[in-house]
């Protein structure tokens, strides 16, 4: 049975920010939504695994500074749908990072900053386009077999990699590309970020200010293309809740915990996380 109090809060964001009424219902409060009258998007318990995948998912960002996106994408993906996920993850990335970033502004490497975040727009125009046009029955299995990819090399690499300059824009590249595609570029970008940051406050919180840079830019993005109405804003305003709990948790892990077992554990999560796309 659905909950008449969680119903009419609905109703109302439906009224209020729906695209497709084009504001009549500000005039004519009887005006019918056309989603009113469609079924809904997700169930509850649809909505309430997707806030307790939004939970474990950032605790690990708040210890780490990346993955959040990335370990939450492949289960919202199935609970939600990959626009829902994408648009809704997007500005939980935002504040999680920008709570991180600012704790933490003293370590951030500007240098390095500037760096990915020039090779990493370049390939989120290419990614952005890639998720227009391709068929996202071969996107999701291919990004959940590269997910899985990542995880097992970091998680059984002796050391950290080392690139050269052209190999490490290239790994910025594709870090670009997949976080046009799915919002979730931290794979690669980890691989890039282990092998030039040995200080674990300065890989936390430079990772962190390149979130809120580049998700920001890709939310005015879905603002602008009418993303953020209906079920999308509801979502997105009880989903606050739940990520603020994981910062403040993850942090306070972050102060207290080995950093090397839970990056071991973040890479075993990408495995499993990506997992779940390809079977």
């Amino acid at each position: 049975m659905n909950c008449p109090v969680r119903s009419s809060c609905r109703t109302v964001f439906l009224r209020l920010f729906c695209g497709r009424c084009k504001g009549e219902m500000w005039y004519n409060w009887n005006h019918t939504c056309e989603r009113e009258k469609e079924a809904p998007l997700v169930s509850m318990l649809e909505e309430m695994l997707f806030l307790l995948v939004l939970f474990g998912a950032n605790v690990i960002q708040g210890i780490t500074g990346f993955a959040g996106t990335l370990l939450a994408m492949p289960a919202s993906i199935l609970l939600i749908g990959p626009d829902k996920a994408k648009a809704i993850l997007n500005i939980m990335a935002v504040l999680s990072c920008s709570i991180i970033a600012v704790q933490s502004l003293r370590y951030v490497d500007v240098r390095e900053l500037l760096k990915i975040i020039a090779a990493m727009l370049l390939g989120m125009g290419v990614g952005m386009y890639a998720y227009a046009v391709c068929p996202l029955t071969y996107l999701i299995p291919v990004y959940g077999a590269f997910v899985m990819a990542v995880g097992a090399r970091n998680l059984y690499a002796k050391k950290a990699p080392s690139f050269s300059r052209k190999e490490a824009w290239a790994v910025l590249l594709g870090a670009g590309v997949v976080h046009g595609m799915f919002v979730s570029g931290g794979a690669l970008l980890v691989v890039y970020a282990a092998a030039t940051f040995r200080d674990k406050e300065v890989f936390r919180s430079t990772l962190a200010a390149v979130w809120v840079i580049l998700n920001g830019l890709l939310m005015g993005k879905d603002f602008f293309s009418g993303v953020y109405a209906g079920d999308v804003v509801f979502l997105t305003a009880v989903s606050v809740v739940p990520l603020a709990a994981a910062i403040y948790v993850g942090t306070a892990i972050h102060r207290r915990i080995n950093q090397a077992l839970f990056m071991k554990l973040s890479y075993a999560l990408l495995i499993l996380s990506g997992a779940m796309l390809v079977l």
